[in-house]
């Protein structure tokens, strides 16, 4: 088997997402979860789960417009084609991401850690996290064992993310339970 037509990623990590059909052959818009934007490109290939399988993708054309990010697909000729691929997420093997410097960290490193306050009441676990523009906010969902069952959006910046403990799991902010 050759490399071109490997069964499944190495640690898929998602990078963005497909997200409409552009024009009628082919191309597709895609939202980039890369800062920068255009960082996407530097991935390839590009992987989506389609059903119970892994499909690899080739980018054969890229446009950065002012829509948005677009790119055309190898073998995908027409809309109708390109439909299919929509509304997918856009995966890449993890060991394509570079490495951080000390105290960053990918979005997909901080999910499903564990957030605790300062005072040690647990608030829940980072089940996603968003772009708002100004800073990125964590969504800290209450579980089984937590204070309650609330959702919390908590910025992640250094005013309340306090600390980030990889290896163990756990996130220690300076925020009010009752916030």
């Amino acid at each position: 088997m050759s490399a071109q037509q490997s069964v499944d990623p190495i640690d898929p990590v998602v990078v963005g997402r497909i997200t409409a059909v552009h024009g009628v052959k082919g191309w597709v818009k895609i939202h980039s979860f890369t800062e920068p934007g255009g960082n996407i490109f530097d991935y390839q290939p590009w992987w989506l789960k389609i059903a119970d399988h892994w499909q690899k993708l080739k980018v054969t054309e890229q446009r950065s417009t002012a829509k948005g990010l677009m790119v055309h697909l190898a073998e995908i000729d027409d809309r109708d084609q390109a439909r299919a691929y929509c509304q997918r997420d856009i995966c890449v093997a993890k060991a394509q991401l570079p490495v951080l410097a000390d105290g960053q960290y990918y979005w997909h490193q901080l999910e499903g850690m564990l957030v605790v306050t300062s005072q040690g009441v647990r608030l829940g676990i980072v089940d996603s996290l968003m772009e708002t523009g100004a800073n990125d906010v964590l969504v800290v969902k209450g579980d089984g064992k937590s204070l309650d069952q609330e959702e919390r959006l908590i910025p992640y910046i250094d005013q309340f993310v306090l600390n980030v403990d990889l290896g163990a799991g756990k996130i220690e902010v300076d925020w009010d339970p009752a916030f």
